[in-house]
């Protein structure tokens, strides 16, 4: 991190890599768990790009860290949003039901991670542009 790295900037990417660790984590529980078939495989890809951004998110710096940052909220608003889509009307023909495991679990720390994410992405970007070399 830089010298221009405050307290408050190394706490939420902390913070911010351990949601996308946890969003991941919980993907990859419910394909060991069974879920299977095209589901099962948007799962393990949804476990990947969550260690690549919780990966991104605490080695990287600069530009890349302030992209890294806005994919990251990116990412967890679009796996909200398809969780919340598949509860509701339904998505690729897979409709979920609250009951199903995790469910209720995964919309909290989703919710919270893009609460998280939201912050740090403010704070990457207010940190002002990367040192030009």
């Amino acid at each position: 991190m830089t010298s221009t790295t405050t307290p408050a900037l190394r706490v939420m990417r902390i913070l911010s890599t351990l949601v996308l660790l946890a969003t991941g984590g919980i993907h990859l529980f419910l394909v060991f768990d069974g879920v299977g078939g095209i589901l099962g495989v948007l799962f393990v890809l949804n476990a990947v790009a969550a260690l690549a951004l919780a990966v991104a998110m605490a080695l990287l710096r600069g530009r890349l860290l302030q992209a890294s940052t806005v994919l990251s909220l990116l990412f967890l608003i679009a796996t909200l949003g398809a969780l919340l889509l598949a509860l509701t009307v339904g998505l690729f023909g897979i409709t979920e039901v609250w009951t199903f495991t995790l469910v209720p679990q995964t919309v909290v720390v989703e919710a919270i991670g893009i609460v998280v994410l939201a912050v740090t992405t403010v704070l990457v970007l207010r940190s002002g542009s990367p040192t030009r070399r």
